[in-house]
């Protein structure tokens, strides 16, 4: 079970702050979103960022944290080469934003990181019936994507199910991912549905105490964790 907060909502005056003391606080992957106010209608941090992040990721005892890069953008392929260049560990990126989605998976793989699909609430699953074998990551968004703060979609509950059972189907370790208004009063719900990684935005950066949120959120899921490791 992994959680990935968001810097969307950081503090970005002091960002380099703000990711050593999530890290420090609990955080297993940082979460950095990527808009381009052309596939989605705000604009936010690009490649220069993420490598000033990334000098950032280090924990105590000398490992790394990986950087997860989530492309809001159109066309992807450039701009996912960068984000490699720049550090990403893994980047995902929505199927209608590139014309070859078959292609973009590869150039992403070729760059050296770990590759994603991500999906819009109201878009279909069916493009995993054909690639799910080039996949480490499915990315359920459970909120529009574009802004953060957002209301969890309920609906997004049966996606994930869906989802989770692809990736069984598959026999692939493949993690699935939700983004979109995980706090710590819905976050079991979306375990339950099968999820095992979870980017919260606001509910972690808008709390004063983000170690108590991410505690919170890892006792909700713990008796799913250990569900599945039975």
């Amino acid at each position: 079970m992994i959680i990935a907060p968001s810097i969307l909502s950081a503090d970005f005056a002091r960002l380099g702050d703000e990711v050593r003391r999530v890290i420090t606080d609990g955080a297993d992957w940082i979460h950095f979103d990527v808009m381009d106010n052309h596939y989605v209608p705000n604009l936010t941090i690009g490649p220069a960022v993420a490598q000033a992040v990334k000098k950032h990721t280090q924990r105590f005892d000398g490992s790394w944290v990986p950087l997860d890069v989530h492309l809001m953008v159109e066309p992807v392929d450039f701009i996912a080469e960068r984000f490699a260049e720049a550090g990403a560990d893994l980047i995902s990126f929505h199927p209608d934003a590139t014309r070859h989605v078959d292609r973009t998976l590869q150039v992403i793989r070729n760059a050296g990181c770990q590759v994603g699909l991500a999906f819009n609430p109201a878009e279909p699953l069916d493009v995993l019936e054909w690639v799910i074998d080039k996949l480490d990551l499915v990315l359920i968004m459970s909120v529009n994507p574009g802004f953060g703060g957002q209301s969890f979609i309920e609906s997004s509950l049966r996606k994930i199910e869906r989802a989770r059972r692809l990736i069984e189907a598959s026999g692939r370790d493949i993690r699935l991912q939700v983004d979109g208004g995980i706090k710590v009063d819905n976050i079991r719900r979306v375990a339950d549905a099968g999820a095992d990684t979870f980017v919260a935005g606001s509910a972690i950066f808008g709390a004063k105490d983000y170690a108590a949120v991410i505690d919170a959120m890892r006792t909700e899921i713990e008796p799913v964790r250990l569900k599945k490791a039975a």
